[in-house]
C-alpha cells in the first residue's frame, strides 16, 4: 500500500500536531491565524497512533509566542510544536499549561472589574484535568471551555 500525506508539508513556519481531536478550529480562533495572510492547513479527526484520533494545523511563515503556546495548552495540553525551517524540523517539544494567564482570558464574570474599567486581566491555574483557572481579582473560578481568549 502506498503512503500518502494528507496535508502537505510547509516550508517555514509551525505546525501543532497532537491537537485534542475536534479542538482545532477553537486553537485556530485562539491564534488568530486567519487574519494575518499567511498560508493555514487544518486537519481535524486525523487518524493518530498514539491518540486515536487527532487535529493538526500547520502555520505558515509564523512562529508562535509563549503566550500563544501557552494559550494552546490551556485547550490542548497534548499538543505539540514543531518549527520547520526549509522543510527541516528544527525544534520539536510539547507545551506546557502556564501557572499564570495575563491578559489572554477575557472574564466572564460581568461584574468583574476587569470588565467595568480598563485593567489587565489575570488568571491563575486552579486545575489542570479538567483545566480550571482562577480570576485575579474577582477570584472566580472557570472551566476553560466557559472563558474566551484574545490576543
Amino acid at each position: 500500500m502506498k503512503k500518502q500525506l494528507k496535508v502537505d508539508p510547509i516550508k517555514n513556519g509551525t505546525v501543532i500536531d497532537h491537537i485534542t481531536s475536534g479542538k482545532a478550529l477553537q486553537v485556530a480562533e485562539i491564534l488568530n491565524v486567519g487574519n494575518n495572510g499567511n498560508e493555514i492547513m487544518i486537519g481535524i479527526n486525523l487518524a493518530s497512533k498514539k491518540m486515536g484520533k487527532k487535529d493538526i494545523i500547520k502555520i505558515e511563515n509564523r512562529e508562535l509566542s509563549k503566550e500563544e503556546a501557552g494559550s494552546i495548552a490551556l485547550i490542548s495540553p497534548t499538543a505539540t510544536l514543531i518549527i520547520i525551517e526549509d522543510y527541516k524540523v528544527v525544534k520539536k517539544f510539547g507545551i506546557e499549561i502556564p501557572k499564570e494567564i495575563n491578559h489572554h482570558i477575557i472574564c466572564p464574570n460581568s461584574k468583574c472589574i476587569t470588565n467595568i474599567e480598563e485593567v489587565p486581566t489575570r488568571f491563575e491555574l486552579a486545575g489542570k484535568n479538567p483545566v480550571e483557572v482562577r480570576c485575579g481579582y474577582c477570584e472566580k473560578k472557570y472551566f476553560i471551555d466557559e472563558v474566551k481568549f484574545r490576543f
